[in-house]
């Protein structure tokens, strides 16, 4: 079942509407590592389960660092204050 690419893109947009439900970015990389998975797995790159597992890990990171590189902090991160005004 998991070597049928179509379950990987249909996962990765299922998981793209779950990001609409719920935005703050936390679904979209794991979106777009399921389709990317999806193309490799219809071209023929993971033959099996484990490595199509890795290649969908890694491809989410890479996705999630790279939307977080470009679309950058939002409104509601923690600020981190490393000075502090009553020092000298």
């Amino acid at each position: 079942m998991w070597a049928t690419w179509w379950i990987w893109i249909a996962g990765g947009i299922a998981l793209g509407v779950l990001e609409l439900l719920a935005p703050g970015y936390i679904f979209l990389g794991f979106a777009v590592g399921a389709v990317l998975t999806g193309g490799l797995v219809a071209v023929g790159i993971p033959g099996n389960l484990p490595l199509a597992l890795v290649i969908f890990a890694a491809l989410s990171l890479i996705a999630w660092a790279t939307m977080r590189r470009i679309l950058g902090r939002r409104a509601g991160d923690v600020k981190i204050i490393r000075h502090d005004i009553n020092d000298n």
